[in-house]
């Protein structure tokens, strides 16, 4: 299948690893240019180093602390000032931390705010314009299956990470009539460095070992297995197609089952 991706310019943050890397990988391996953004460490060239060796496509990596807003805004910028225009947004930055309701005090809270909904919000306000022009864009918002499903001990991510979904509901329906489409995608367990540390610290406070808390995840769902990041990268991809252009305002899970809802 054609994705109708040569060519098109997708802005792709917090991929200097995990989920957000293997989504800029495989959007460039079916010919999309591509602007990531990460913390200003070695994570960053390396991710472009391999990216660009891997795929043969055109990667830049543009340093950015999505938490405080200029920065997230001026990714979107020098992405803009380099290509041009964008067609592609996928608003990433990790998890928040895990701690349950009483550890967490008001600045964690705004540290979350700021993480997961603050800079979705003021990427996508850059980004939209240019789409609207253009009359043709994809935003997808990497969230969690715990927008669907609330995750024990995560109740940073459980609360923020709703409202991305608010967000991106009500702004498919503003920006349908510019063939925009925007959604969320939920990944369930799925095996990167961020899950691999949210094992150990859930032994530490269980008093077990990180492979007894992964192996009692893999239990819990349905297929026997945690995902992988290219399963993830899959989906981002169709996504953002040019074939996905009637799926709007969708929350879609890729969890292996773990999500136990109808809808």
């Amino acid at each position: 299948m054609d994705l109708g991706l040569k060519g098109k310019v997708a802005f792709v943050a917090g991929a200097s690893q995990g989920l957000g890397k293997a989504v800029a990988m495989e959007l460039c391996r079916e010919g999309a240019k591509v602007a990531i953004c990460g913390l200003d460490d070695p994570e960053l060239p390396k991710a472009v180093e391999e990216i660009a060796a891997a795929t043969g496509g055109q990667v830049i990596g543009i340093p950015a602390d999505v938490t405080v807003s200029e920065q997230a805004r001026d990714f979107i910028r020098k992405g803009l000032d380099h290509f041009g225009t964008v067609d592609i947004l996928v608003n990433n930055a990790g998890g928040p931390p895990a701690k349950t309701f009483l550890e967490i005090d008001e600045d964690l809270w705004h540290f979350g705010f700021r993480l997961n909904l603050l800079s979705t919000i003021v990427m996508t306000r850059e980004a939209v314009p240019v789409m609207m022009a253009k009359r043709w864009g994809r935003i997808i918002n990497m969230t969690s299956v715990s927008v669907k499903q609330p995750i024990d001990g995560l109740i940073l991510s459980n609360t923020i990470r709703s409202g991305v979904v608010g967000l991106a509901k009500t702004l498919s329906n503003e920006l349908a009539p510019y063939n925009i489409t925007v959604n969320n995608v939920c990944p369930g367990y799925t095996l990167t460095e961020r899950v691999r540390s949210l094992a150990v610290m859930t032994a530490q406070k269980e008093g077990t070992t990180p492979e007894a808390v992964i192996d009692r995840w893999r239990a819990s769902i349905p297929m026997g297995r945690l995902g992988t990041p290219e399963e993830f990268a899959a989906l981002v991809t169709f996504l953002a197609s040019e074939q996905a252009g009637y799926i709007t305002g969708a929350s879609i899970h890729i969890d292996g089952g773990y999500y136990k809802g109808v809808m």
